[in-house]
């Protein structure tokens, strides 16, 4: 599929990805212009000499004179300077539309409202160690466009549904939405339009992989597209779940057959099981070998941020989820490990806070009580938090992160773990969440 030569290409916003579109467009030879609403937009120095730009504003007149806009997922169609330039007829796309063009290397598609970084990243671990030559990206590291230079014969995209909002008719080889929750509302407006961004997804789509456990992660393909599934209960045949024993003892399993025990793996909870299952049935569609799947399982670690395996103090597993920024993160956090421990009589200790973001913190309530021994509550929306939670837990407060660790290491007993997975921004208290989330590895380092 040739990307049509001719008019101005217009790109609207910079940043990441904005710049690699600016680059792969000027690199093959088409007429680019830029504007963004920034005077000094980030990456305004990264674009080659000659391209227009018009910053400080999006340039109503230079989108209007545009064949086609490349739209940045940080800016929302929406937009009036992008509305108009829709009503008079003029395509407006993001980069994943961009690389679908110009590629047909095979697609393996993911989204979802959390997890997503790390089954994208454990996928291409997978593939990679199989013997693939696969270049991963999109909205997780480096930008869609700029993979194509490591000329693979697999491309892994993490896509967001800003991302997913501007393209159509991906194609991709196999694709999933992990599970579907309240995100992003203010800019899709209700469940229903985040959903319909999200299933963009399957447009086009040769193979699906679906959540049973999450009946919003499953799309309506043609029947004969095929459709395999993964889920925290026993599987049917051919499909990805969890086989119990009698012990307690946790397996990953395709149908009757047992995988893997989840002790096995680094990452542990159930949510990191679901994870895992994700990626079997990703690397089954792709035609990965099962063996070398599951010794890559055996060896990853997680992401950083991304509950985390930190150490083991007193027999106490400290787990870093500082990415954990919404409820719906934290909350997959805490029945994940919670629902791990739970048949070793084990709780968890959790540290929760920051800035809240408008969020209702009432949705972890049912959660807490379940699986949460003590709370330790930080940050600006502290108070806020223990009105949501109170009565279901013992809360305690603390003012520094340094204190928080300090009394979780106080509270747990063998068998418990700590969690950090603050459902906050962390702006109050920290550079960002990768700031928090280191300050917290080296207080639990000084705990050994």
């Amino acid at each position: 599929m040739l990307i049509q030569r001719g008019g101005l290409k217009v790109v609207a916003g910079l940043g990441i990805s904005g710049v690699s579109a600016v680059n792969f467009l000027h690199e093959r030879g088409y007429q680019v212009a830029v504007t963004d609403s920034r005077t000094h937009p980030p990456g305004h120095d990264q674009i080659p000499a000659g391209i227009q730009t018009s910053f400080g504003q999006l340039d109503t007149e230079l989108l209007l004179q545009a064949e086609e806009i490349i739209l940045s997922p940080g800016l929302a169609p929406q937009l009036p300077e992008i509305q108009q330039a829709i009503a008079k007829g003029i395509p407006v796309v993001g980069d994943i539309q961009l690389l679908r063009r110009a590629t047909e290397v095979p697609i393996v598609a993911i989204t979802g409202s959390n997890a997503k970084s790390t089954v994208t990243t454990l996928i291409g671990l997978m593939a990679k160690e199989a013997g693939k030559k696969v270049a991963v990206g999109g909205n997780l590291g480096r930008p869609a466009l700029d993979l194509l230079k490591d000329q693979p014969e697999l491309i892994i995209l993490e896509l967001s549904s800003f991302q997913l909002e501007t393209t159509s008719l991906l194609n991709a080889e196999v694709a999933v939405v992990l599970n579907m929750s309240e995100d992003h509302l203010d800019r899709h407006g209700d469940m229903l339009g985040y959903h319909a961004a999200k299933h963009r997804i399957f447009q086009g789509v040769k193979k699906v992989v679906f959540n049973r456990d999450d009946a919003l992660s499953r799309p309506l393909v043609p029947d004969a597209v095929p459709v395999q599934s993964f889920g925290l209960n026993a599987p049917d045949m051919n499909q990805y779940g969890v086989l119990r024993d009698t012990d307690g003892t946790l397996w990953l399993a395709r149908g009757r057959e047992r995988l893997l025990k989840s002790t096995e793996m680094y990452i542990q909870g159930t949510h990191n099981i679901a994870n895992a299952l994700a990626c079997l049935a990703l690397g089954e569609a792709i035609g990965l070998p099962l063996n070398s799947m599951l010794e890559t399982l055996k060896s990853f670690k997680g992401l950083a941020h991304r509950c985390e395996y930190v150490d083991t103090v007193n027999n106490v597993r400290y787990y870093n989820d500082s990415k954990g920024t919404n409820i719906g993160a934290t909350l997959a956090a805490i029945e994940g490990l919670g629902a791990a421990i739970a048949p070793r009589k084990g709780k968890v200790v959790v540290i929760l806070g920051g800035q809240g973001k408008g969020q209702d913190f009432k949705a972890l309530r049912a959660a807490v009580q379940q699986y949460v021994k003590t709370v330790v509550l930080i940050g600006e929306d502290a108070l806020k938090i223990e009105q949501s939670i109170e009565g279901s837990t013992e809360i305690l407060k603390a003012a520094t992160l340094q204190e928080a660790v300090q009394l979780c290491h106080a509270k747990a007993d063998a068998e418990d773990v700590v969690l950090l997975s603050p459902a906050c921004a962390s702006f109050d208290m920290f550079k960002g969440y990768d700031d928090r989330g280191h300050q917290f590895v080296a207080c639990v380092k000084a705990l050994v």
